[in-house]
């Protein structure tokens, strides 16, 4: 009689939702790229992430900072939002969120095509709110940043992404924006 009704409660609390951020990108790339959430991975990182996006702080975020075959980074919300009185291509990399930095969540998720991370500075525990896509695997990554999530849909916007130059993979001219996050469940 209790395993029934463990089994019956379990299964009227529906399954977990899973969070998740559907980024809608204008400019050389143009569509969605869906992320699902590691919240059991890195979950202050996920809780912070989730938190900018609902503020709607990441929208018109710029990719300053682009690698072929490497990464695309975003998510500075402080000098890279176009429109903004603080935005400045140049700054874009430098800035954060009125939120304190985040702690370090390492874990052995590696990083492949797809994954996401928390950009940092050399500090491991200086994560704030930039966060980067990968274009292919880079094991040197492991265990070196956070993983918060991975894309599910629309890797091909975002290998479309414009692309940087010089070994900084810094953008030039008219970058590619976020024009809208959203968190989804």
């Amino acid at each position: 009689m209790l395993k029934s009704l463990t089994l019956i409660a379990a299964l009227a609390a529906g399954p977990a939702l899973a969070t998740g951020l559907d980024i809608t990108v204008e400019g050389e790339a143009n569509g969605v790229v869906h992320i699902d959430l590691f919240e059991d991975v890195a979950p202050g990182h996920v809780e912070q992430i989730t938190k900018l996006a609902a503020e709607g702080a990441y929208d018109n975020v710029v990719f300053h900072r682009v690698i072929d075959g490497f990464m695309a980074q975003t998510g500075d919300v402080q000098y890279g939002k176009m429109g903004a009185p603080d935005f400045s291509m140049q700054m874009a990399g430098r800035g954060g969120s009125h939120y304190p930095d985040l702690k370090a969540e390492f874990s052995d998720q590696s990083f492949d095509e797809g994954v996401v991370g928390m950009a940092r500075s050399s500090n491991p525990n200086s994560a704030n709110a930039q966060f980067f896509i990968m274009f292919a695997p880079a094991p040197h990554l492991n265990g070196q940043y956070t993983v918060v999530g991975k894309v599910t849909s629309g890797m091909d916007v975002v290998h479309a992404i414009k692309k940087g130059t010089g070994p900084n993979g810094a953008v030039i001219g008219q970058p590619d924006v976020m024009t809208s996050v959203k968190v989804t469940d």
